[in-house]
């Protein structure tokens, strides 16, 4: 959450010196910008999706992606839970922001979630289930 907030905070700086570029009527191109000003842009436009930013989410699946090629089922039954716990505490402020790519993502979650609980888990299907979801965070990516 501090993640999001410092990348807020930055986008929020960015905004506020290129609207003041624009009231004062400045002409003259800006000259080179500042590191932690393009990086605060870069960061933006490469994390972020319509959701917003989903990189703590898809770190959490990465892990879990991780612990399956090891064939580490239970450790990632135990870790895809802290995805759904803070996916779904984070569903009032990503889903009205655009809800059929949290649909998505959401339906992605459920699946991997699915898989690994199973009675009897199989890698093989949980591989599947976790590459499939991995997509899904990157898609919301491409679709800015």
């Amino acid at each position: 959450m501090r993640h999001v907030q410092h990348l807020i905070r930055h986008v929020c700086i960015v905004s506020a010196i290129f609207l003041l570029g624009i009231a004062t009527g400045c002409s003259k191109p800006a000259d080179k910008p500042k590191a932690s000003t393009t990086s605060a842009i870069e960061m933006t436009q490469s994390s972020a999706s319509k959701l917003g930013d989903l990189s703590e989410f898809r770190t959490i699946a990465a892990d879990v992606a991780g612990l399956v090629d090891k064939n580490d089922l239970p450790a990632a039954k135990a870790r895809i839970k802290d995805l759904e716990t803070s996916w779904d505490s984070a569903e009032a402020g990503l889903k009205p922001r655009a809800a059929s790519d949290w649909h998505v993502v959401d339906k992605a979650i459920d699946r991997a979630l699915d898989a690994l609980r199973a009675n009897t888990p199989q890698q093989s299907d949980c591989k599947a289930m976790m590459d499939e979801l991995l997509k899904a965070f990157d898609s919301m990516k491409a679709k800015q």
